[in-house]
C-alpha cells in the first residue's frame, strides 16, 4: 500500500515533515500547499505537486494530510479532514483560542478519523526511555519531575506577535511532557513570569522568563523553568525523582568529543536549535503517522493531548495574571 499525503505548509516545519515523509518507503507526498511561499523547489525535491488547498482536499486518492501551516488555519483543516474522513497529523496548537480547540477536538474525535498531534518530545528516544521506566515501576513511584527549556535566543518580534505567547508556544511542550511522564492530569498550577531581558517581547505583552509549579491529581510535584534565552545553546533537560532511582535527560551536544588540554577539559555546546535536537523524534513522528494510516497503530500524542496541554497553559496565564495558584477541574476553562 502506497500512502499518499498532502502537506499543508512549506515553511521550516512543513518542509522538514515533507522531506521526512518523502524518505519513508511506501509514502508519497502527493501535494504541497502553501499560498504564502513558493514551494516549487521543495516540490521538486519531494516529487510533489504544488496545489491549492481545495485541489489537495478534493483528491480522492489521498490518505491523509499533514498540517504545518499557519496556526490560524489548523482548526479549519482539521475539520475538513474530519469531513473527508482523512487521517490527519497536526502541528500544535490546534488554535490560540481555547474554545476553538475544544470544539475542533470534539469534532475530530466524533468523526473517528485517525489523528495525531505534533508533540515531538514523546517520540524522542531518551524521553521515551524515561517514560517507559516510570510506567514499568522499575524506578519506584515518581515523586518529583523537573524540566528546563531555554531557547538559544529570543524569537523575532514579528513571530512573538502571532505566536500566542510563550506559554502557548514554547512552554506547551513542557505542559504536555508533564502529563506524558506522570500519566495523569494536573490538579493545580502556580506560575510566575516576566520580561526580564527582551524589550521587544515586553512590548508585545509577552514574557521571556517563566517558572511553573504544578501538583498532579495524585499529589505528585512538577516544576518547570523556561526562558527565551540561554548562553548554553538549546537547553533542554529533565530530572525524574522516583522512590528508587533518579532519571536524568541531559543536553545533547553537537558531537560527543571531549577535549582535554593544559587548561582543562571541555565538551561541545548543546545543539543550537530544537530541529537539530529533535531530528530523530521528528522522523519518528512521520513513521508513526504512516503506521497509523497503514496499520491503525495508536499514536503517542493525540488531538486531545493538545487540548489538555493548552488547558494547563491557559491556567498558567491566569495564575500569572492573578498572582495566585489555579485549581483545575476536568472542565476548567479560562
Amino acid at each position: 500500500m502506497t500512502i499518499r499525503l498532502a502537506i499543508f505548509g512549506a515553511g521550516r516545519i512543513g518542509a522538514m515533515h515533507a522531506r521526512n515523509a518523502a524518505a519513508l518507503p511506501g509514502v508519497e507526498v502527493a501535494h504541497l500547499v502553501d499560498p504564502g511561499t513558493d514551494p516549487a523547489a521543495l516540490a521538486r525535491e519531494t516529487r510533489a505537486r504544488v496545489s491549492s488547498a481545495a485541489e489537495a482536499l478534493a483528491d480522492a486518492d489521498i490518505d491523509g494530510i499533514v498540517i504545518a501551516s499557519s496556526t490560524d488555519s489548523h482548526g479549519d483543516l482539521l475539520l475538513a479532514a474530519a469531513e473527508r474522513g482523512l487521517a490527519v497529523f497536526c502541528e500544535k496548537p490546534v488554535s490560540l483560542d481555547f474554545p476553538t480547540v475544544a470544539r475542533v477536538t470534539r469534532a475530530v474525535e466524533a468523526s473517528g478519523i485517525p489523528s495525531m498531534l505534533g508533540f515531538q518530545r514523546r517520540y524522542d528516544p531518551n524521553f521515551r526511555a524515561v517514560r517507559e521506566r516510570i510506567a514499568s515501576c522499575v524506578s519506584g513511584p515518581l515523586e518529583q519531575l523537573l524540566m528546563q527549556t531555554r531557547d538559544p535566543a529570543p524569537p523575532p518580534r514579528a513571530y512573538v506577535a502571532r505566536s500566542g505567547g510563550m506559554l502557548r508556544d514554547q512552554a506547551i511542550h513542557d505542559f504536555d511532557q508533564a502529563r506524558y511522564m506522570l500519566g495523569e492530569e494536573m490538579a493545580s498550577v502556580h506560575a510566575i513570569g516576566g520580561a526580564l531581558f527582551d524589550t521587544g517581547i515586553a512590548a508585545e505583552g509577552d514574557i521571556d522568563s517563566l517558572m511553573v509549579n504544578m501538583v498532579s491529581a495524585s499529589g505528585r510535584m512538577v516544576q518547570m523553568a523556561n526562558s527565551r534565552r540561554s548562553p548554553l545553546g538549546y537547553d533542554q533537560r529533565l530530572e525524574a525523582h522516583c522512590a528508587r532511582e533518579v532519571l536524568f535527560v541531559d543536553n545533547r551536544p553537537s558531537n560527543d568529543v571531549r577535549i582535554a588540554g593544559p587548561e582543562g577539559a571541555r565538551t561541545e555546546r548543546p545543539m543550537d536549535h530544537f530541529i537539530s535536537r529533535f531530528a530523530e523524534a521528528y522522523r519518528a513522528e512521520m513513521e508513526a503517522f504512516a503506521a497509523l494510516i497503514r496499520e491503525g497503530a495508536p499514536p503517542l500524542a493525540m488531538i486531545r493531548d493538545g487540548l489538555e496541554a493548552q488547558r494547563l497553559a491557559e491556567a498558567a496565564i491566569a495564575s500569572i495574571r492573578t498572582g495566585r495558584p489555579v485549581t483545575l477541574t476536568p472542565d476548567w476553562t479560562p
